[in-house]
């Protein structure tokens, strides 16, 4: 089954729905292949590039001050803690993304987006890395394998930038409007970071959906060749 991943490498709520979606995918191991792609969405594609802003303060001015950004930001960190994730939310540093998901659409071709993906969410959550920088990058992408060398040269180009917009543009014309957002087999959307016991459940309902399917056209192809025997 392929699965289509819409998330942001600065999005809380992406980082834990990928938690509890890989507890899912590993109850469902014997069941079926998932097979995962990250696309790409901005929550905040307005971001200046190269100038990142601690974290606290991007939430301040989002979410109405300090007092609610702290409540926000402790919340989410408790949350993440449960699915054994450490936010260290006192040092993130919010960036544009638009890199970053160059960089993961360039992996996905390399067979390293997984492991990419993963490492730059801990860079962003727990390592207080700026994820817009270039150099940054090279160093994740180094870390699960790619050349950094190469990386760098690809970032200062331009390649990669409209397959990713016009995967971003697919977002809109799908109706995604919040990460992140899991669709199934291009037929089903899970929004949002569900529990496992979601994804699991609507997993096996496609995958019932298909047995009937299949075994529905069998039978019609069955009953075709018995007329054109008879």
């Amino acid at each position: 089954m392929q699965v289509e991943i819409w998330s942001d490498v600065v999005c809380p709520w992406c980082y834990i729905g990928k938690r509890r979606f890989e507890r899912a995918a590993a109850e469902l191991a014997d069941e079926v292949d998932l097979q995962v792609t990250y696309r790409p969405y901005q929550l905040d594609p307005t971001a200046k590039p190269g100038v990142a802003m601690p974290v606290f303060q991007a939430y301040s001015r989002k979410f109405g001050g300090p007092e609610r950004a702290a409540e926000i930001l402790e919340r989410l960190t408790g949350i993440a803690a449960s699915e054994g994730l450490e936010f260290r939310m006192d040092r993130a540093q919010r960036a544009n993304t638009l890199l970053a998901h160059r960089l993961l659409w360039l992996a996905q071709a390399t067979g390293h987006q997984p492991a990419l993906k993963e490492r730059l969410l801990q860079a962003y959550f727990h390592d207080g890395l700026d994820v817009g920088d270039p150099e940054v990058l090279a160093r994740c992408a180094e870390d699960v394998g790619m050349p950094p060398d190469r990386v760098l040269a690809f970032l200062q180009s331009d390649d990669g930038e409209a397959e990713v917009r016009d995967e971003m543009r697919r977002a809109v014309d799908a109706e995604i409007t919040g990460v992140p957002a899991y669709v199934l087999d291009g037929l089903w959307t899970i929004p949002g970071a569900q529990d496992p016991e979601t994804f699991v459940t609507v997993i096996r309902r496609m995958l019932e959906r298909r047995t009937r399917s299949e075994a529905f056209q069998r039978a019609q192809a069955n009953n075709s060749q018995q007329g054109a025997a008879g």
